[in-house]
């Protein structure tokens, strides 16, 4: 029969599990803050890489490449450790 692990084991799952929480709610706010801000254009003038809008009649969708692949890139280190 197989013990379980420790608790302080999980602690760095646990850490990036809350990073990921974080991300998601960050990218899932951005396009209702963007649609508040008088100043979309402003956003749309920004390095695609840093902020990325998608305009469609009355939808916006605002996310972060940057933030995606610095999470994936993080993601895959953590399974390859």
């Amino acid at each position: 029969m197989r013990s379980s692990l420790p608790p302080e084991a999980y602690q760095s799952l646990t850490i990036l599990g809350i990073l990921l929480i974080l991300i998601g709610v960050i990218l899932v706010l951005l396009p209702i803050i963007a649609n508040y801000l008088p100043s979309l254009e402003k956003l749309e003038k920004l390095p695609p890489i840093l902020v990325y809008v998608y305009r469609s009649d009355n939808f916006y969708f605002v996310t972060s490449p940057l933030l995606i692949l610095i999470s994936l890139i993080l993601l895959i280190l953590y399974i390859m450790k």
